[in-house]
């Protein structure tokens, strides 16, 4: 029996060493020695590596969403930040509208990377993907685990024990750099009227940087980024809404109206406040959890309630008149 068979070998050394399945005779199998499993299996409890077979649960896609998020985040916010400054310089609608279309370029090349990335995952062709199940942060670094029996040699055992959370970010990065570099130097070029020619391509070199930032963030955090992230989020976005509104001099509702820009701001950081609540609850009890999204307005209508007593300019007045 198969039970029999895995009581024959002794266990394997270290928290991912594993004795892959070289032939199934009936019930019988026959196990190699202990070692790194193949790429798209992990060990078990008897410490034989077994293939992925389940599917990432709404947790997993949540992280993987966020990770997706990220790049298009920071490509909006360098082609406002460049096309901005240029605005403030000269408004035109020519320049609204440069930005309007890079915004919408980015927003294809990251939906595209996304979609062929998960094509391009076991199973190939498909928008399903098979993975192993998180079990706890040390899977994300199973290259700390190797173990030295003698504490000469080393044995490795380093595999995706996540399998496909960790390198499916890599492979979705390096997508949205192929498209961008393919769609929008051509894009800028065309539309980017207005614009100096060391200008309209900053928010290109910017992606340079990100990229390459990201990725390490990914290979050295990325298992603390899974556990982490939702606070992320949520801290986040209340930071920058509240920055942006500052900046902005929102003080009353009505400053919120004056400008459609505000309101898609606003609307935006409520998602992502909406998306960081989700992330914690996982939604698991919806008659509990779904009523925790009416707090997503909270935060904006605090500020603008409070904003007018907090105003800088009054404090100081009421300070010089001694009240």
């Amino acid at each position: 029996m198969i039970g029999s068979a895995v009581a024959i070998h002794p266990a394997c050394l270290g928290l991912y060493c594993g004795r892959t399945v070289l032939a199934v005779n009936g019930s019988v199998e026959t196990y190699g020695d202990c070692g790194v499993c193949p790429r798209g299996q992990r060990t078990d409890e008897n410490k034989i590596c077994r293939e992925c077979v389940g599917s990432p649960d709404r947790y997993d896609w949540l992280y993987l969403g966020f990770m997706a998020m990220l790049p298009l985040v920071l490509h909006w916010f360098f082609i406002e930040w460049y096309s901005g400054k240029k605005r403030l310089a000269s408004p035109s609608f020519k320049k609204s509208s440069s930005a309007l279309l890079q915004h919408i370029t980015a927003l294809f090349e990251c939906s595209v990377a996304a979609i062929v990335t998960l094509l391009v995952s076991d199973p190939v062709g498909s928008l399903h993907i098979r993975s192993c199940k998180v079990k706890k942060l040390s899977d994300w670094y199973t290259m700390l685990y190797n173990p030295s029996p003698d504490y000469i040699t080393t044995v490795h055992c380093t595999h995706e024990a996540v399998y496909p959370l960790y390198t499916i970010v890599f492979i979705y990065y390096a997508f949205c750099l192929v498209l961008m570099m393919l769609l929008r130097p051509l894009l800028v070029k065309k539309i980017a009227c207005g614009l100096g020619k060391s200008d309209r391509f900053k928010s290109i070199y910017a992606a340079l940087y990100f990229f390459p930032v990201l990725t390490v963030l990914q290979a050295v955090g990325g298992g603390l980024l899974y556990y982490a992230f939702p606070y992320i989020i949520l801290v986040l976005s209340l930071v920058t809404l509240a920055v942006y509104m500052s900046a902005s001099e929102v003080e009353s509702f009505k400053d919120l109206l004056v400008r459609k820009k505000r309101l898609v701001v606003l609307v935006s950081h409520w998602l992502l406040h909406a998306y960081g609540i989700i992330s914690i609850s996982k939604l698991d009890k919806l008659e509990q959890d779904l009523p925790l999204l009416a707090l997503v307005p909270a935060p904006a209508l605090f500020y603008v309630l409070t904003a007018k007593y907090t105003e800088p300019s009054r404090i100081l007045s009421e300070g010089g008149n001694g009240h």
